[in-house]
């Protein structure tokens, strides 16, 4: 346990040193967060979406698994969005509805799959993460967005997200079989880690100012509870329903559902946060104590589960 632990800490050290350069770049350097959230949104993000739908080998466990995690997703978000009206008063209450849908699966979540699964697992996490793209892109997307804006508009800004266009075209290139030159492929893979450190930064540039901001500690009680009791349990319960009646999916999937439900609180809530005007020191802050939270409580639930 104690290997696990300190293994894992130094595989996500860089991690916390590029938050650092965030704040680095915003308090010194006057980088604005807006840019880099739309960058990492529009461009950076549809192009990682689309690599991983065109590379992973699919099959019909494969295909539901996403699926089944953006559904999961959805429902928790839309629930916590009901259950904070009657808590929050002010939009608090949209970016803890989209904090509860998802998860660090991406920038904390790859890196760990690879380190404990075998390579054809770890590429199964990495397309499980598409339903986690799906989720911001869409339900979590317009949650936040409607914390500032109508109905019609928040509409209009899901629509205008390029991830979903390019999850169909990796999936078209893939199911027909349409081989991509190999430079253009090793070009595309460039936008993997760009879209790692890039994100992560984005959580140290959302710190500015936070010296002035009182702790929300309603809004991190929840948000913690959410993230690291109830969405494992109910990941949990849906891999003991699976095992006891269906046999749908295999024990190796339910490793990579395992894992995907115990990272920390994704660092795309600072993104959305960020690019729709919500709380983004509040969300910066509940991102990075989460994060520094999973360091001890990941590898327990792995020993647990995954022994």
């Amino acid at each position: 346990m104690l290997a696990l632990t300190m293994t894992l800490g130094l595989k996500i050290l860089p991690l916390y040193i590029t938050i650092f350069l965030g704040y680095i770049m915003v308090h010194f350097f006057q980088a604005r967060r807006e840019g880099m959230a739309s960058l990492l949104i529009y461009i950076i993000g549809p192009v990682v979406i689309f690599m991983a739908a065109y590379k992973v080998h699919l099959n019909l466990a494969v295909i539901t698994l996403p699926i089944l995690l953006f559904i999961l997703s959805s429902a928790l978000a839309i629930s916590t969005l009901i259950f904070g009206k009657h808590i929050f008063q002010d939009n608090t209450k949209n970016i803890l509805a989209f904090s509860a849908g998802t998860g660090n699966t991406g920038y904390f979540g790859i890196p760990l799959a690879i380190m404990l699964l075998s390579e054809d697992l770890a590429n199964i996490y990495i397309f499980a993460v598409l339903g986690s793209f799906i989720y911001g892109s869409t339900v979590g997307f317009f949650i936040v967005a409607k914390g500032n804006y109508s109905i019609k508009q928040s509409l209009m800004k899901v629509a205008k997200l390029p991830s979903i266009y390019a999850l169909s075209l990796g999936l078209l290139c893939n199911i027909f079989e349409l081989e991509l030159s190999h430079d253009l492929v090793n070009y595309l893979n460039y936008f993997k880690g760009a879209y790692a450190i890039l994100g992560m930064m984005m959580i140290g540039m959302g710190l500015q100012g936070l010296s002035q901001i009182k702790i929300d500690t309603v809004f991190m009680g929840y948000a913690f509870g959410i993230k690291f009791i109830i969405y494992p349990l109910i990941t949990l319960l849906i891999i003991w329903l699976d095992a006891t009646f269906f046999n749908f999916f295999t024990t190796d999937l339910y490793k990579v559902m395992f894992i995907y439900a115990i990272v920390p609180m994704a660092a795309n809530t600072v993104t959305m946060a960020s690019l729709l005007n919500v709380h983004p020191q509040k969300a910066s802050l509940a991102v990075i104590i989460s994060n520094i939270f999973s360091i001890f409580t990941i590898p327990f639930m792995i020993a647990w589960f995954m022994p």
